[in-house]
């Protein structure tokens, strides 16, 4: 053969590593023959794994064949010449192989897809006709010849990914086959003996799936019975001889080489059980003994090999034991238990390479598979697959798995495979590390046809599949939703109408007919959503069984469901977003409040999946988002109505956060209040720039909105209005009174976009803190406040402004309004004996004029004995007597001057933890009833069921009714016994 004119640059374009000897090797004699088909030659050569092991292992072929058919081929079939050169350049072993047979380059040229049985009659027939050689060197001559038929067509595959499933399925083939073949070179060893028993080998792991490596163990059950007339035991015993002749005809290394170890591992009791048993004995130790490991080993389980009828009894015995095993108590956990320890034992050196066993590898796929398929297949049939792909696909096509993250996993799955058995194939070897040479990396890049990338590329193929593996794999095979279904048995997790009713009367729904007929809108017809309701509810029926109004969480459940069946997420959210299933459920059934707020908000369950989702938003995060909201609309009322739309929505973030037990009762609080005040802020942001259009002038005026009460505290609750004060201060050359008139029309009509009836709980501004109480204007200026207060004011109105806090409008405003009241609700003097007594008899006027007709003065929460008034007026009074000498009770909130109070030893600590505990637990449960019934509630409730619901809210067991009462009754005497001689400074029956 002629060598080209230049061949150093025209080699190294071409892949050769070594270039001066492929320019030998191009002129070497066995290559002669060819001719000059040197350019032909050299453009497969370019398109293989390893140019430089090619062009050697070609040589060597060569060299040892005297076939003229192979010159032929390579310099005639352009398809014949790929796929042998293909084979040389991904394979060191095959190249030996070929050059020890050179007559087999006819299998990898003329390489057609072959059936099982067709595989096993060519095998069978070349160990029958050994020749020269012993049977199970013919066995491994012949499986040879058949595997250079599956790698010429991988190799020269336009798709190798993609017909990964196609090379896989090929070799367990091929496996299998060459255990039939080790099965009769036992047999025909053992003569007449050997046909005393019936003998089955069952194919397990990649094996049994029909997903098989190059180079693996050939993992296997061997299963046995006496033929009539025989003893068992004896048959056993003949049994046990076969398998250990099989397993050795595979193993042993010959000068032919060997095949691959066979491990029995999985046996029933392992290594210490004995190699082979009878069908019957299988399924006892199935029955009695085995682990989870075991049943999820057998998902896999396929004939293989021997007696084809005995293999059908042994898996006709164990496969309805497969589907049962995920009623297992802790099947779920053992399962996750048993992927963690397989990572744990991963040498630590190894753990970034390991494509099968670490982090984002082949197993984090097929564990995930296996548990899906485990869990649910117990209840449909389709996922009853041992292949890994195919379950992939069931489970999608299922919904039990979205279709993008099938997808994913699919896509991944064939790469890392394909990775896999390219690293294999160089020397046939068993591994499943990534290489770390530049060399082999450069080789194993080329073989992934990424031509002429640097090394590092297919690591970064590798890593990025693994990642996306890693991820899935997190949230899939650790999902609360697995556990749960898990634990209902077939029956309840089919949601059968029988079984559903039933179920629906033992969890305690109170109208069982109606949730059904919830199910069945639900679950009825054939759609994806209907397939992945049917997964969802068996076991979100439990968990709204687990609140206090089940039927209510079930009902709104359906309405949400109506309203978002249709989107993209929502039921991919629920069925695969961590526990965002279980709190929706245990929301909606504990809460009429939070329903109503999702329904009118039902893209918020999107906060349930998300990382942060139930953090509550700041004062500054919320304005951003409402005032961007507000300015795509150029109506005010549509941009009133998309502030409130993103309120109602925070509102239900802090309610889930709240019945979760995220968040504690001042977290409650202040989350409440920034929702206010941001809503407040940018309403009155829209309303100004409305009044400004609509009388085409600037206002003329600075606008303050103050926070009063629990507003002003920082102790908003679920039900609590806004109280507020309206400031406003003319800019220098205004005239007053039109300044005075554009600040009424932004007050009135920004109290009529808030208050307007909407789905969203109202934000109704109390002003009716005002001086002169609702006689006196809706809004002032400050000159007017300070004149008021200045001439008129009276001690209630010091005492209301303790709470005041400027929350929207003109910051510095806010401060001059702030400067003006300090020295009022802060009096340098405090207060004399005259305004004590004032104090005093206007909380006992209020106790006796303000509390609802037959309300119970014992129980209700903020007028009643002990309860928010109580301490709050105590507290406020100490404030007022001492603020002005102590900076620390300088404060708007009641708990923080309750603290001040105690350092500064105007309270002991036993009255202080007495006092914050009667507060906190009126606070609580006031939010607890507003979460619970959907509207306020004002004192402990009456009915059994609604006071179950508000304890459980705040903790409480179930059926607690009784309790709460109580408990809230003793906690509220105790509290006003220490109101009584702090506040009134007597006992109740000297005053």
């Amino acid at each position: 053969m002629t060598p080209p004119s230049r061949p150093v640059p025209t080699l190294a374009r071409r892949g050769f590593s070594d270039t001066r000897r492929a320019e030998a090797l191009l002129a070497d004699a066995a290559l002669e023959p060819l001719g000059q088909h040197h350019e032909p030659l050299l453009r497969a050569i370019a398109r293989v794994a390893d140019p430089d092991q090619a062009l050697l292992g070609l040589v060597r072929v060569l060299e040892a064949s005297d076939d003229e058919a192979l010159v032929r081929a390579l310099t005639g079939d352009a398809a014949a010449r790929d796929r042998l050169i293909g084979v040389l350049g991904i394979s060191s072993a095959l190249v030996d192989h070929l050059v020890a047979h050179p007559d087999q380059w006819r299998d990898a040229v003329d390489a057609v897809e072959m059936t099982p049985e067709e595989r096993t009659e060519a095998l069978l027939a070349e160990i029958a006709d050994h020749g020269d050689l012993e049977p199970q060197d013919a066995l491994r001559v012949g499986y040879r010849r058949q595997l250079l038929g599956i790698v010429a067509r991988d190799v020269t595959s336009d798709d190798a990914v993609a017909d990964l499933p196609d090379i896989a399925r090929a070799l367990a083939d091929l496996a299998g086959s060459a255990l039939e073949g080790a099965v009769r070179i036992a047999i025909d060893e053992l003569g007449e003996e050997g046909q005393s028993c019936r003998f089955a080998v069952i194919g397990m792991g990649k094996a049994g799936g029909r997903e098989l490596n190059y180079i693996s163990d050939v993992d296997v059950i061997f299963v046995a019975e006496p033929v009539d007339g025989v003893d068992e035991a004896a048959a056993l015993e003949v049994a046990t001889r076969v398998a250990s002749r099989m397993m050795h005809a595979c193993a042993d290394a010959t000068s032919h080489g060997s095949l691959w170890p066979v491990d029995a591992a999985l046996r029933p009791e392992g290594k210490q059980g004995p190699l082979v048993r009878t069908v019957a004995s299988h399924r006892a130790y199935y029955e009695r003994w085995a682990k989870t490991w075991e049943f999820q080993a057998l998902l896999k389980a396929r004939h293989l090999a021997g007696d084809a009828t005995l293999g059908a009894e042994y898996l006709e015995a164990v496969r309805p034991l497969v589907w049962e095993a995920a009623s297992r108590e802790d099947f779920v956990d053992d399962v996750q238990a048993m992927r963690r320890r397989v990572e744990e034992h991963i040498p630590s050196a190894e753990a970034a390479r390991q494509l099968k066993l670490g982090p984002g590898g082949l197993r984090d796929v097929e564990f995930s598979v296996q548990l899906l398929q485990l869990v649910h297949g117990r209840t449909d049939e389709t996922l009853h697959s041992g292949t890994t792909l195919d379950a992939l696909a069931a489970l999608s096509r299922g919904g039990y798995i979205g279709r993008a993250d099938a997808a994913v996993l699919g896509e991944a799955y064939r790469v890392l495979r394909t990775l896999e058995h390219r690293i294999q194939l160089h020397r046939l070897r068993r591994t499943h590390l990534m290489p770390t040479s530049d060399d082999d990396l450069r080789r194993l890049g080329r073989a992934m046809r990424l031509w002429d990338q640097p090394a590092h590329e297919v690591v970064a193929l590798r890593t990025g599949h693994s990642r996306e593996v890693r991820r899935l794999h997190q949230r899939l095979f650790y999902r609360p939703l697995l556990s749960a279904v898990a634990r209902l048995s077939p029956d309840e997790a089919s949601l059968s109408p029988d079984a559903a009713r039933e179920r629906l009367s033992a969890l305690g729904y109170r109208d069982p007919a109606g949730a059904l007929r919830h199910l069945e809108v639900l679950t009825e017809g054939m759609s994806r959503a209907a397939s992945i309701q049917r997964q969802l509810l068996p076991v979100m029926l439990e968990w709204f069984a687990e609140m206090a109004d089940p039927d209510a969480g079930l009902l709104a459940f359906r309405k949400v469901s109506e309203e978002l069946g249709t989107t993209h997420w929502y039921l991919r959210l629920l069925r695969d977003e961590g526990e965002a299933a279980q709190i929706l459920a245990h929301t909606l059934g504990a809460s009429r409040f939070a329903g109503d707020l999702l329904l009118a908000s039902p893209e918020a369950v999107q906060y349930l999946g998300e990382a942060d989702g139930l953090r509550p938003r700041t004062r500054d995060e919320l304005l951003r988002r409402m005032r961007s909201a507000a300015g795509r609309r150029e109506d005010p009322e549509a941009a009133v109505a998309a502030i409130r739309a993103i309120r109602r929505a925070e509102i239900f973030r802090v309610g889930v956060a709240d019945l979760q037990d995220r968040l504690t009762l001042d977290e409650v609080g202040e989350a409440l209040t920034d929702v206010s005040e941001a809503t407040i802020q940018a309403a009155l942001e829209v309303v100004v720039h409305k009044v400004e259009a609509e009388r085409g002038a600037d206002l003329g005026t600075d606008l303050l909105i103050v926070g009063m009460g629990r507003l002003g505290g920082r102790e908003v609750g679920y039900s609590s209005d806004a109280d507020v004060l309206y400031v406003h201060d003319p800019r220098p050359g205004a005239d007053d009174q039109a300044a005075q008139e554009a600040a009424l029309a932004v007050v009135t009509e920004l109290r009529r976009l808030i208050g307007a009836a909407g789905s969203d709980p109202p934000l109704g501004l109390d002003a009716d803190l005002r001086p002169e109480g609702k006689s006196g204007p809706l809004v002032r200026s400050l000159a007017s406040y300070a004149s008021y207060y200045e001439r008129w004011s009276e001690t209630w109105e010091a005492q209301a402004l303790l709470r005041a806090r400027p929350v929207a409008g003109d910051p510095g405003l806010g401060e001059r309004f702030t400067q003006l009241i300090d020295p009022l609700r802060w009096s340098p003097q405090g207060l004399d004996a005259r305004q004590v007594r004032e104090v005093r008899r206007l909380k006992a006027r209020m106790e006796a004029e303000r509390l609802p007709r037959g309300a119970d003065r014992k129980a209700h929460f903020k007028l009643g004995m002990g309860g928010l008034s109580d301490v709050e007026w105590t507290i406020q009074l100490l404030q007022m007597e001492h603020a002005h000498e102590h900076e620390g009770l300088r404060t708007t909130r009641t708990l923080p001057a309750l603290a001040a109070a105690v350092d500064l030893g105007l309270v002991d600590g036993h009255d202080a933890t007495v006092l914050r505990e009667a507060w906190s637990m009126a606070s609580l449960l006031r939010n607890a009833g507003m979460l619970f019934r959907g509207r306020p509630v004002d004192s402990v409730p009456s009915n059994l069921r609604e006071a179950d619901g508000v304890g459980r809210i705040v903790g409480m067991e179930p059926q607690s009714g009784l309790a709460l009462a109580e408990s809230y009754r003793r906690t509220a005497r105790r509290a006003r016994q220490v109101v009584d001689r702090i506040f009134y400074g007597e006992d109740e029956q000297q005053r």
